[in-house]
């Protein structure tokens, strides 16, 4: 599932609820200067924040991955492979002004003519392929367990125990949001008509003195909503409206036991039906935006004067749209795995993820399968601030401790602060399941429709590790693999610091302990291994 980030607002809803008052010659800098490097004091600029992913920890004092560096002293006009990514999503605005030069493109395939041209069993498949057909809204997996009944379910009681916990606190935000949102337009109601005009200023409002109650309390909340950076009451009101949008989806669909939403017309429990779908790879809606996002941070075209910058060049996108608006189907992802890499993708990027997967023995051998036909899986490691060790996060790649595959790489978040708030205190991490971490918080890049946004996540981590593995592709196009993991895996920065783990500054650990590696993936050190092992 992707992940919805609600803007949380718990601070105004306690004030208006409860009353208004590697080795070391290939390291950038010597690896045992890494921990002593300045901690940036500065707030980010706008241009940092934007592209805070591509610096260097040295130079710049911001923990990304040395991908500008890389370009400008190592890449420079070297040319290199062209690399398909397969970015195995919800839809992708393949119109996009930064990513449509950059879409792959199905040569094989005669488009529009409603005939399977190459023989691969998708019909006008063109960029790619839809297995969510028509359909986008969907129930939670734990959810759609206890929509069965099925009580010997061996996950049934923990799914209970989960929705027992989860729709409760959903139905009391919804309550919380809603007089939050009523309170709020009240007071601007208040004060428009006070004021005599709906676009009065904060110094309309500062100047207004009264011993009216109302009038009084409507100010406050105004000065109070000012005093967190909302420039308006209005601008408050649209920001309750977009987290109270994603409180009722959830409740309406992730949450709900009666709704029907696969709509592709096939069994999702069957595997032996593989044909369905359909090939528009687009998104059916502009809030659809997470593939394009995803597919931005990869292969944003570089250096063209517009949003993003991505972190590949040389690379085309294959969309393969599977990822709804609530959990994905086991069986989507295991053919849209499967159909990456027969359709000629080199690495893919899987920026989706949850804790209950009842055939995951399906995604388990797609996944091998890509690993047995050299190709590098890059998943998110999931943004539950949960060890993944101990708590499921899936697709995984092993059984029983037991890893299926040598080209899976799962991918923890980082954030711009280089110190003890480096890792993205919603990051799942993991000594033995997660391999690195990458900038993940606040990442810009593409959304629908021309625009551009900066959200954050794992699922943000994931795709900038997918970009360093195309460029290696790219430039030595005669590594595996799983050469490619390696290099990825050695060649990041090793972090002596502690860190706060999950958010929770009561939880401090060495950063080395958060994952196999114990490394943030550095692509400028990528590189200078590749160049070694390739020779």
């Amino acid at each position: 599932m992707r992940t919805f980030k609600l803007i949380a607002l718990s601070a105004v809803s306690a004030t208006i609820l409860f009353g208004c008052g590697a080795s070391g010659d290939i390291i950038s800098t010597p690896v045992e200067n890494i921990d002593n490097s300045p901690l940036k004091v500065s707030e980010l600029t706008e241009a940092e924040a934007h592209n805070w992913g591509h610096l260097d920890l040295v130079k710049d004092t911001i923990p990304g991955m040395s991908v500008d560096k890389a370009y400008a002293e190592l890449i420079k006009k070297k040319k290199g492979k062209k690399v398909i990514v397969a970015v195995i999503d919800s839809g992708i605005d393949i119109d996009h002004e930064d990513l449509s030069a950059n879409i792959w493109t199905n040569s094989d395939e005669i488009p529009n003519n409603g005939k399977d041209d190459d023989g691969n069993g998708y019909i006008d498949d063109i960029h790619g392929w839809n297995f969510l057909g028509k359909g986008y809204d969907e129930q939670l997996e734990y959810v759609r367990i206890l929509a069965k009944g099925d009580t010997t379910d061996p996950d049934y009681k923990r799914a209970e125990e989960t929705y027992q916990k989860e729709y409760p606190k959903y139905q009391e935000r919804k309550t919380q949001y809603d007089q939050i949102y009523q309170r709020i337009k009240r007071a601007d109601e208040i004060l428009a008509d006070h004021l005599g005009k709906k676009d009065y200023t904060k110094d309309d409002v500062n100047a207004i003195k009264t011993e009216d109650q109302d009038l009084n309390q409507a100010k406050q909340i105004a000065q109070y909503m000012y005093s967190n950076n909302l420039e308006s009451l209005n601008a408050a009101l649209k920001e309750i409206e977009k987290d109270l949008e994603g409180i009722n989806e959830r409740l309406n669909y992730h949450l709900n036991k009666d709704f029907k939403g696969r709509v592709n017309g096939d069994n999702a429990n069957d595997m032996s039906t593989k044909y369905y779908g359909d090939a528009n790879v687009k998104p059916i809606k502009k809030s659809e935006s997470h593939g394009t996002h995803v597919a931005g941070i990869i292969a944003a075209v570089r250096n063209n004067g517009k949003g993003a910058n991505g972190v590949a060049n040389n690379v085309e996108i294959m969309s393969v749209r599977v990822v709804p608006n609530g959990d994905e189907y086991d069986k989507d992802v295991a053919l849209g795995i499967r159909y990456a890499v027969d359709n000629g993708a080199q690495v893919i990027n899987g920026s989706f993820g949850k804790s209950f997967s009842p055939h995951s023995d399906w995604v388990r051998e797609a996944i091998a399968y890509a690993s047995e036909k050299d190709v590098v899986f890059v998943h998110a490691a999931g943004n539950d601030s949960n060890n993944v060790d101990i708590e499921p996060n899936f697709p995984d790649d092993n059984i029983d401790g037991k890893e299926i595959s040598e080209t899976y790489i799962r991918v923890g978040a980082l954030s711009p602060n280089y110190g003890s708030n480096l890792v993205a205190g919603f990051s799942n991490y993991g000594k033995q399941n997660v391999d690195v971490f990458a900038p993940g918080a606040s990442i810009y890049s593409t959304f629908p429709e021309n625009d551009y946004k900066s959200i954050g996540g794992t699922s943000m981590a994931a795709p900038a590790v997918a970009g360093v593995a195309a460029l290696i592709r790219s430039y030595y196009p005669n590594l595996s693999a799983a050469q490619v993991k390696q290099i990825i895996m050695d060649s990041g920065l090793a972090i002596k610091r502690k860190v706060i783990v999950g958010g929770d500054a009561q939880d401090v650990r060495p950063f080395a302990d958060l994952s196999k590696s114990g490394k943030m993936v550095n692509a400028y050190n990528a590189l200078i291994m590749a160049a070694k092992m390739s020779k």
